[in-house]
């Protein structure tokens, strides 16, 4: 049986108020630029927010291995989200995407990278101070191995698309802040149950609060086909919906209401010194949201099952490599990788 193919999809901001809608970190990025309208408890938000130096001068002493920006202006931005306490002894990350924004600001495009997709990792300095041996793993495992540096130089060494900033939301941060909307109303595809965790989800209608909304997000096992690039499709729905409540509610309207939902957004956010202060943020969030909405396009590297390792992925080169062209040059995506898309393969 040939291998299943799972192309890109395009999702579009909402007109009425360009939401982003392309990550659990877009949401973020929408609610900190709320704060962007006046001076609202600026300090102490902007204090909430760390600087990752380490990875800053991670990336410094490899510059010479590093990707050549080709289009001066272009932005891209990597987002990852970080799972290190629940690991408690190591860090990961089960989220990753790439904003591009264009250098004249009139196109933009996210592309998410499977966990799973199987990549050469290069050799990369360990939290101890070490360096750890290049291997061809999946791409998760270089956040594992050497932090946000580890991944930024695996998407690079597999995109040659240079990374000029990149956000780190860890998970509990994000239970926070769900928790500090009140919580989101979900449609549960079918009953979930993430390994180890004793929360379980009923299919249908259900109002979710943090701890629940991440099994929610991160549930992949028992879940459709099991596979990563569904559960990044459910990851698009959840921020469809929990956006949809915000603009609801009114809640950029309410800076009293709006302040706890800051205050876990700044608290959970690890970012490089480009983008580590409420108006850095605001500059970036701004930007995407000004977009239009028919020059904004999400996809995933298009990809299909491994023929050597099961459960996991290999890029469909030449797709892959078009795409990666296209940001590399700060050009618009090849529709083909869209437009092929085919819904029967997005259950969720």
């Amino acid at each position: 049986m040939a291998p299943r193919s799972f192309p890109p999809k395009i999702i579009r901001f909402l007109p009425e108020r360009r939401w982003l809608r392309w990550s659990l970190l877009g949401t973020c990025l929408v609610l900190v630029a709320a704060v962007g309208a006046g001076a609202f408890a600026y300090a102490r938000l902007n204090h909430n927010i760390r600087t990752d130096e380490a990875t800053d001068r991670a990336l410094a002493a490899d510059g010479g291995k590093r990707p050549v920006a080709l289009r001066p202006g272009a932005q891209n931005i990597l987002i990852m989200g970080s799972d290190i306490e629940a690991t408690k002894d190591s860090q990961r990350s089960d989220t990753t995407m790439l904003l591009h924004l264009s250098a004249d600001r009139k196109r933009a495009a996210l592309m998410s990278v499977p966990r799973d997709l199987m990549v050469d990792i290069p050799a990369c300095r360990t939290p101890d101070g070490e360096r750890s041996e290049p291997e061809y793993a999946q791409f998760n495992w270089a956040f594992e191995r050497g932090g946000a540096a580890c991944a930024i130089r695996t998407f690079e060494d597999l995109t040659d698309v240079r990374v000029d900033h990149h956000l780190v939301l860890d998970f509990t941060g994000f239970k926070r802040v769900v928790n500090a909307l009140g919580g989101v109303d979900v449609k549960v595809p079918e009953r979930m149950k993430v390994p180890d965790s004793d929360l379980v989800l009923d299919k249908g209608e259900q109002h979710l609060n943090g701890a629940q909304a991440l099994v929610f997000v991160r549930g992949r096992t028992g879940v459709g086909d099991g596979s990563d690039l569904q559960r990044i499709e459910r990851q698009k729905e959840f921020v469809r919906d929990l956006l949809t409540q915000v603009r609801q509610a009114g809640l950029l309207d309410h800076t009293t209401r709006l302040y706890p939902v800051l205050d876990a957004v700044t608290s959970s956010l690890t970012a490089d010194k480009g983008l580590d202060s409420l108006s850095e943020l605001y500059g970036l969030a701004d930007a995407a949201g000004q977009v239009p909405q028919q020059r904004t396009a999400i996809v995933t590297i298009p990809s299909v099952e491994h023929p050597d390792y099961w459960g996991r992925y290999t890029p469909v080169e030449d797709q892959a490599e078009k795409l990666f062209k296209a940001l590399r040059e700060d050009r618009e995506l090849p529709t083909h990788l869209y437009n092929a898309y085919d819904p029967r393969n997005d259950e969720l």
